[in-house]
């Protein structure tokens, strides 16, 4: 089997709020940063609405880097449920534009995205941060934290599909 020269993933760690992604590629072995960003939606705004913005913009993401794959944070289940629901429907919006172009979808938990970006899935998130800048050359940690925790996402998954697939890192 052979592997592309370059692997595209896109990150995204969701929210119906804030949506952060990040587009990032690998090329021999490097890692750099193609696009990155949050999606923000207003609160005054419709559900459906929001949710419609959500998914027209990441339609637009696919399009337009051509991810050969999209990594997504799973849901972190903690005593909000509101928040888990919402998180939920964004994350909902963002598969259907991947699953809508057939481009495969990975979940990954913020545990294993921290260890794999940090060597410690109980990482803080300005470690994640100093971390991806480091691990895609850039001067300073990106902001906001939404788009480097979607950077984030996207570096794991490309560390765990070079592994998967058995090709170099």
């Amino acid at each position: 089997m052979s592997y592309p020269e370059t692997l595209t993933v896109l990150g995204v760690d969701p929210g119906t709020a804030s949506t952060g992604y990040g587009v990032v590629a690998s090329r021999g072995g490097g890692l750099s940063v193609v696009s990155g960003g949050v999606i923000r939606t207003a609160p005054e705004e419709p559900l459906e609405r929001r949710l419609g913005g959500i998914f027209a913009i990441v339609a637009d993401l696919l399009d337009r880097h051509e991810p050969q794959a999209v990594a997504i944070e799973d849901i972190f289940f903690g005593r909000n449920v509101r928040t888990a629901f919402a998180v939920g429907q964004a994350r909902g919006v963002v598969l259907g534009a991947a699953g809508l172009r057939q481009i495969p979808c990975f979940t990954y938990t913020p545990q294993a995205i921290k260890l794999s970006v940090c060597g410690s899935g109980q990482a803080p998130k300005d470690q994640v941060q100093r971390m991806v800048a480091s691990l895609l050359g850039l001067r300073q940690p990106p902001e906001p934290d939404h788009a480097a925790d979607a950077l984030a996402v996207a570096i794991c998954h490309l560390h765990n599909a070079a592994a998967r697939l058995g090709a170099p890192a």
